[in-house]
């Protein structure tokens, strides 16, 4: 078994920034977010203040630490419509 020492460290908010908002998409109060846990990043993007998306990055890093607390898998699987 590999032991590793990523498996200690929690996922947390990077970074947060404005941004320009994405070719197509509508507004100009646009975000970017890093979420990273050792060598691992998840970037986003989404519209709102910056308060909002950071709300929403802390919202998914609560999200993500509770999964694996609970043992449970990182990946999620997403509903097709």
């Amino acid at each position: 078994m590999h032991n590793d020492d990523t498996d200690l460290i929690e996922y947390n908010v990077i970074t947060v920034e404005k941004i320009m908002a994405p070719e197509g998409m509508p507004g100009d109060n646009w975000h970017s977010y890093v979420i990273g846990k050792g060598k691992s990043r998840i970037e986003g993007k989404k519209p709102g203040s910056l308060y909002e998306v950071s709300q929403h990055a802390e919202t998914s890093v609560e999200d993500l630490n509770s999964r694996k607390a609970r043992g449970g898998s990182m990946y999620v699987s997403r509903k097709r419509n």
